[in-house]
């Protein structure tokens, strides 16, 4: 097993995008093609509070690719500098560590940036398998909801 974490370029967007989750999982997480549009433009908080460049990832095992992972960064926003977008694993590759190994990556690709303090995320209140993973790794809960969504945060540097 060698896994790594590639861009999404124009040479492995589409297969990035034909990766999917069980059906029973669609509602958690946005569509692959979806997110690669969306990291095309960003987002802008609506109060003002900067906006987010977004970076898409495919998660590899060897030539495969097993997962998609995207991120973003927003220098302005209180409380958390980076933001975990989105995570997901292929229906066939799952429970295999591709997403503890994704989020790993991501966490040390955060670590590097002194500007980062403080990591977020989102994700469905009854998304237990997330819930976990994200708690194994150090994810704490804040109480605060977005769009419906529990939120938990990761602190890079504790001091």
């Amino acid at each position: 097993m060698s896994l790594s974490i590639r861009p999404v370029t124009k040479n492995n967007w589409l297969e990035i995008a034909k990766l999917k989750v069980h059906d029973v999982q669609s509602h958690f997480v946005a569509s692959n093609v979806y997110s690669i549009a969306e990291a095309q433009f960003g987002f802008d908080e609506p109060d003002g509070r900067g906006h987010w460049d977004m970076y898409p990832h495919g998660i590899y095992d060897s030539d495969a690719p097993v997962g998609f992972l995207m991120y973003g960064y927003n220098f302005s926003y209180p409380g958390f500098q980076a933001y975990i977008m989105r995570l997901m694993v292929d229906e066939k590759h799952q429970a295999k560590g591709y997403g503890y190994f994704g989020m790993k990556s991501m966490l040390d690709t955060f670590r590097a940036d002194p500007r980062i303090e403080a990591v977020g995320i989102s994700y469905e209140p009854n998304n237990e398998v997330a819930r976990k993973l994200y708690e194994r790794i150090g994810f704490i809960e804040t109480g605060e909801m977005l769009d419906g969504e529990v939120v938990a945060v990761y602190r890079i540097h504790r001091t």
